[in-house]
């Protein structure tokens, strides 16, 4: 075992250890024990509750964040590579960064009814200033030697992009990606609390109604535990890849 993966788990282990010794010292149902918290994780499971549960907000996840990635890279780059697309787009999106999530989901909701089109929408919108910054910025520090070796060897557009553009890009999409992430799945549990009928979200919601700790913490850890799977599996290994092409370069 590596250095870093030692402290990793020693780190882990004083995290549950402080839990345990906080819930030992407050009320069980102020903050339920572990053992608790396992308890109601697997009575959710059997009763066929946690899976659609998790599911949902997955689904609604991925929508929201692939719609703010494709849109927000797309406007990035430009307003990265065309001074005035930058100069049209930059009061918009300056605007959108300081709007609060929870603003943009009311609205939402509010003009376009409680549907999971304006949920996804919502969480998009929230997303989206954030490419948009980190895009612009990538696209701002494209190498423009590599411009005259693609105008040189007469490179078309789709071939231009995928041997030149994406290559430098691929760093900021890949920062854009992971830290895109962590927000979507936490505005997507605001939505489904205030308007949608399933989800991770929608359940926290009556576990609070119920003053249902253990609940609660076993819902949030579980969508928690799902969303550190796909950053370890997916993101953080295209990151790697990502920054692997600059390492080469240099």
């Amino acid at each position: 075992m590596s250095r870093g993966a030692m402290y990793g788990w020693l780190s882990s282990a004083l995290l549950l250890a402080l839990w345990w010794g906080l819930a030992a010292m407050l009320q069980d149902r102020a903050l339920p024990a572990p053992p608790a918290v396992l308890a109601a994780l697997r009575s959710e499971l059997a009763a066929g509750a946690l899976l659609p549960a998790l599911a949902a907000t997955l689904g609604r996840v991925v929508a929201a964040f692939l719609l703010a990635m494709i849109l927000g890279s797309a406007l990035g780059y430009a307003m990265g590579r065309w001074r005035a697309a930058g100069a049209v787009a930059d009061p918009w999106v300056t605007l959108l960064l300081n709007i609060p999530a929870l603003v943009v989901i009311l609205l939402a909701y509010i003009w376009f009814g409680q549907t999971e089109a304006a949920a996804i929408g919502a969480v998009a919108l929230a997303k989206l200033p954030n490419v948009v910054v980190v895009v612009r910025e990538g696209a701002r520090a494209l190498d423009p030697a590599l411009d005259e070796v693609a105008r040189l060897y007469r490179f078309g557009p789709l071939m231009r992009l995928r041997e030149v553009v994406l290559p430098q890009l691929a760093p900021f999409l890949a920062a854009a990606a992971r830290s895109g992430l962590a927000i979507v799945w936490k505005v997507v549990l605001v939505v489904e609390l205030l308007g949608r009928p399933s989800g991770v979200g929608f359940e926290l919601h009556l576990r609070f109604q119920l003053f249902d700790v253990a609940g609660l913490l076993a819902y949030s850890l579980a969508f928690a535990g799902v969303m550190l799977l796909v950053e370890a599996v997916a993101l953080r290994p295209a990151e790697k890849r990502a920054r692997a092409w600059r390492h080469a370069a240099a």
